[in-house]
């Protein structure tokens, strides 16, 4: 069957097609009758509006550009889900590229977009690559995030320093001393921010301090966790720089016979779902991730209805990281008694494997 044209829901409903056009796009005055003559005749027909023909009227393609680092891992999809959840309240729908954290790659994904969507989400941790995606992006409203702060770009970014500093700090008020960091990878802003912050709040607390680079991976992060197992120096905490990397650790120092937390206490960031999934429960930095991607999409279609307007918004929006504390991190002098349900203190669980006295 031929599918039906705007034409046949006007003919159906007796009405003109610019009639249809304005009940449909949701755009000039009609009255409540010929609305639901329109509507009516729409559902009849099983009328479906063509995007390509609606974009050449409006100017407007409904489409908002996501481009990513990376499309694999539980931050990224959740990100996406918010994205999603919002883009479809407002009538949009997303496409989602990814640049493989590679700059040319986000240049030429940005390229396929450009007259395709009305609006670009980029995220990059890299701050050149966050430059040039803007560059690129032309007369294509752009939000950036995870790249910097840029006080002349509309953008979102994590206080990745102040979240790493909380973790430090709780994890030094448990008692810990020996505090591991592991790493994202060199040249990633958000990494390099969360070292800088572990860095920080351990020279406030007068602690040595010791650095194993992964790279946002759980891979990396075991890898980095059988390291530390090894090393001379047994660490009493991990802060690691995202949940999956924390995981990663802490499975390999529970193969390696430490027991968390009671030897050693582990602490990530992000709070991806499976980071209250894992036994123990992983303590993390919360920054809402489907939260911050709902938030993100809506902006940008601030943006988009806002173009060509005088005042342009080029604020830079920081999201605050919240403490989630869970038993991965348990106080190193104090644990659950087996029964009543006291606490007790105990000096033994304050000690390593392999720790000399």
């Amino acid at each position: 069957m031929k599918a039906a044209t705007i034409r046949d829901v006007a003919q159906r409903a007796d009405v003109s097609v610019a009639s249809v056009s304005r009940v449909l796009n949701g755009a000039g005055p009609v009255t409540e009758a010929t609305r639901a003559k329109v509507l009516e005749a729409a559902d009849a027909l099983q009328y479906v509006p063509h995007s390509g023909a609606r974009s050449l009227s409006t100017s407007r393609t409904q489409t908002i550009g996501v481009i990513l680092p990376d499309l694999y891992g539980e931050f990224f999809s959740e990100l996406i889900r918010g994205m999603d959840i919002a883009a479809r309240s407002v009538g949009y729908h997303l496409i989602v590229s990814s640049s493989h954290d590679d700059a040319e790659e986000a240049s030429a994904a940005i390229r396929s977009m450009r007259g395709r969507v009305d609006g670009l989400i980029v995220l990059s941790p890299h701050l050149d690559a966050a430059n040039l995606a803007a560059g690129l992006a032309g007369r294509t409203p752009i939000l950036l995030m995870n790249g910097g702060a840029d006080a002349n770009r509309p953008s979102i970014v994590v206080d990745n320093h102040g979240g790493a500093v909380q973790a430090v700090e709780h994890l030094i008020a448990t008692g810990r001393r020996r505090i591991a960091h592991i790493s994202g990878p060199t040249g990633n802003l958000e990494a390099e921010t969360r070292l800088a912050g572990y860095l920080e709040a351990m020279a406030r607390a007068g602690l040595p301090t010791t650095v194993v680079e992964g790279s946002f991976t759980q891979t990396s992060g075991h890898d980095a966790g059988l390291a530390l197992a090894s090393g001379d120096v047994k660490p009493d905490a991990v802060f690691a720089g995202n949940d999956i990397m924390a995981v990663g650790a802490m499975l390999a120092l529970q193969d390696a016979g430490f027991r968390v937390p009671e030897d050693v206490a582990i602490v990530g960031f992000d709070d991806v779902p499976i980071a209250s999934l894992v036994r123990p429960a992983l303590t993390t930095l919360r920054i809402q991730i489907a939260e911050t991607g709902r938030s993100a999409l809506e902006r940008v279609v601030r943006l988009i209805n806002a173009a060509g307007e005088a005042v342009a918004d080029t604020a830079c929006e920081v999201v605050r990281p919240e403490l989630v504390v869970r038993p991965s991190s348990q106080s190193a002098t104090s644990q659950t008694k087996p029964s009543g349900g006291r606490l007790r203190a105990d000096a033994d669980t304050a000690s390593l494997k392999g720790e000399n006295s």
